[in-house]
């Protein structure tokens, strides 16, 4: 884990260099798919249940678990066929990471970042640009 400063907009350019967050994104859902087939199933989230969030998810009862797969399922599996496909994934990571640039805003906060997290992909995407 490290401390990292984090504003919106380091989010927002981040999203928006769409060359580096699909290759960030695309590597997260090849961690996350257990079975290889190339689409998310709840097995599949559920085999690898410290990879898809933070911390604080692993805390969450099963119940509160099943109702986020339900909701995000409901969301983002466009052609309703039971499994988020990497599309589909790509626009939930967009929409989690652009919620987050709307919630920090314009002012920068020290974050705990864990070092595979897309945020953490972030923070290093910008210290790049910047160089």
């Amino acid at each position: 884990m490290s401390v990292a400063c984090l504003d919106g907009p380091i989010l927002i350019k981040f999203v928006e260099d769409s060359k580096v967050f699909d290759k960030c994104v695309d590597e997260k859902f090849d961690m996350l798919d257990a079975d290889c087939d190339g689409a998310l199933s709840r097995s599949d989230l559920q085999v690898r249940p410290g990879r898809f969030s933070s911390m604080e998810f692993e805390l969450q009862s099963k119940e509160e678990i099943t109702n986020l797969y339900d909701t995000l399922f409901e969301t983002f599996d466009t052609d309703r066929n039971g499994k988020i496909d990497r599309n589909e994934f790509r626009s939930l990571m967009e929409e989690i990471v652009l919620a987050k640039a709307r919630g920090i805003g314009q002012s920068p906060v020290l974050v705990i970042l864990q070092e595979d997290s897309l945020l953490m992909r972030a923070v290093e995407h910008d210290l790049s640009k910047s160089k």
